[in-house]
This record gives C-alpha cells, sequence and structure tokens, in this order.
C-alpha cells in the first residue's frame, strides 16, 4: 500500500466529504477518487459507502482508520526524530579510552564547562572500533578499517609512589633495583599499565613482592595513600597523591616511561566537536608535561 493513498483515505475519513477533502489537500477531485478506488482494489473491500450527498466509513474503512490513528502520527514523528538524532549525534564525541582514563575523564569535565551541550560517548574496548577519538598506550596494536587523520603522542613518566617517611622520599631519583626488597602495590597484569610495570621490574632484574594487586587504579591509588607499600605512578595519568604520607620519587633506570597515543579517526557521521576536543585533550596532555 502506498503511504499517499492512505493520507488521502484519512483525510476523507475525517471530513466524510470528497469535495471538502480534496479541497483542503489541494487535489483534483476525480485524482483523489481514483487513488481511493486503487486502495480499495487493492484491499479488496469498499471503504466508503454513500449516505445522501455524503459519504461514511464501512466497517473496512472504520477498521483502517481506526488503524492510521496511531501508525500515521508515528510516520510523521519519524523525521522529527531523525533530525532529533542527528543533531545529537552531531554534538556527540565518541571516544574509547584504554589509557590515562582518570586524566581524560577530567579533561572532559573542563572541556564541557565551555562547551554544555557537548556529549561524550565512550568506553573501555580493544574491540571498538566506530569511535572519534582513541587513547591508547605502549603494546596496544590495533587494526582498525581507518587510518588515524591525526595523531599525538605525548611522554609520559613513570614515578614510584614511596611512604614519605622512608629514605627513598629524600632522594632526588633512585634505580627501580634499589626497590627489589620492598612490596609492591600493582594494578593487575591484566590491565596494560600493570603488564608495562611488570616489564619495567623485569628489565631491573626481579620480580615484585606483591603486598596488594588490583584491576582498579582508584584502588591502588587509595592503599598506597595510606602509606604502605610502594607502587608505579604515571605522571600525570593520576595526578598528584591525595596523601602526604605518600611522595613521588624519579626512577633513573631502567627507563620508565610510556607513551599516550591519542588518535583522531575520520568515521562517520563524526560529532562537529569532534577535532576541537582532540586538540583540546592534546592540548592539556602536553601543559601536564610543563
Amino acid at each position: 500500500m502506498e503511504l499517499q493513498k492512505l493520507r488521502y483515505f484519512y483525510t476523507i475519513a475525517k471530513f466524510q466529504h470528497m469535495t471538502k477533502a480534496a479541497e483542503y489537500m489541494n487535489i483534483a477531485q476525480p485524482a483523489l477518487s481514483q487513488a481511493i478506488k486503487s486502495l480499495e482494489q487493492e484491499l479488496g473491500v469498499e471503504l466508503f459507502s454513500k449516505k445522501g450527498r455524503n459519504i461514511v466509513l464501512t466497517p473496512y474503512g472504520e477498521y483502517l482508520k481506526t488503524r492510521l490513528d496511531t501508525i500515521l502520527p508515528d510516520i510523521d514523528s519519524i523525521s522529527t526524530e531523525i533530525d532529533r538524532m542527528k543533531k545529537r549525534v552531531c554534538k556527540t564525541v565518541r571516544l574509547n579510552i584504554l589509557a590515562a582514563s582518570a586524566f581524560v575523564i577530567n579533561t572532559i569535565v573542563e572541556y564541557r564547562q565551555n562547551h554544555p551541550d557537548t556529549v561524550f560517548d565512550f568506553e573501555q574496548s580493544v574491540q571498538k572500533f566506530d569511535c572519534d577519538i582513541v587513547i591508547t598506550t605502549n603494546g596496544q596494536n590495533r587494526t582498525v578499517p581507518n587510518p588515524s587523520v591525526k595523531k599525538s603522542v605525548c611522554k609520559e613518566r613513570i614515578y614510584v609512589a614511596v611512604p614519605s617517611s622512608s629514605l627513598y622520599a629524600e632522594q632526588q631519583e633512585i634505580s627501580l633495583a634499589e626497590l627489589r626488597d620492598e612490596e609492591f602495590v600493582m594494578l593487575s597484569s591484566a590491565r596494560l599499565f600493570g603488564a608495562i610495570c611488570n616489564g619495567f621490574c623485569h628489565d631491573a632484574g626481579f620480580y615484585p613482592k606483591i603486598l596488594f594487586e588490583s584491576d582498579s587504579p582508584t584502588a591502588v591509588q587509595n592503599i598506597v595513600s595510606t602509606g604502605t607499600g610502594v607502587a608505579f605512578w604515571p605522571e600525570f595519568s593520576w595526578g598528584e597523591p591525595v596523601s602526604s604520607s605518600v611522595s613521588l620519587v624519579p626512577l633513573k633506570s631502567p627507563d620508565c616511561s610510556r607513551d599516550i597515543i591519542v588518535k583522531l579517526y575520520e568515521n562517520f557521521p563524526r560529532s562537529e566537536y569532534a577535532e576541537d576536543f582532540y586538540n583540546f585533550l592534546v592540548q592539556k596532555l602536553h601543559d601536564a608535561k610543563k
């Protein structure tokens, strides 16, 4: 059934007068009559019957009008809903945050202060490809359908968090090998940062003694902030320790650092804010290095 024929029928059903319906829709009455006759032939039933100079709905016509009472408004709202979706998509920045999540979230909060209509859709999945921006680090090799339009790499030093009361806290820098007998609070090696830190220990010639291990960066930070154990602490991804009982000390050997890699992709549809936020995030990363 053609939608236009159903609209013709519905208008006639409301007026119950062919001439008035034709005038309302600005269509010639013979053409309107022909459209209704075609619809009746398609359905195999009569939709109207004559009553004097007017027309009335048959039981089939009553049924069709009742169905169209809900169907047509739904159809008419589709264009409005799609337009609303288009506007939302244009304002939605899709992120895949695989590294420096706390830093990125704080940057989002700051960005939205000047762009409150921006919507951020983010997740953490190495399998997600349809993103505007992906934040990764060393060891995350991803094959994506589209090449990145822009790419920025920012090196982040990894410090060691130690109790402020320890002798280590008084040193300008230390070798990781000096900590071989200390108890470590570690991010699980299932997380890439945890695996990177285990690699640092391997390069220093020892396997860390694990006091506490978690999949949660917040849990690691909280344990260390009590002054218990030592932990690897990314320079700006985790920010400053909230507790004065913790000091961050640079590591002089091995080279304990990682790359924070930010890529902007040309996906469709892409948010009107995607490139602007990419530039904002990259600038914040480089500012954090200063």
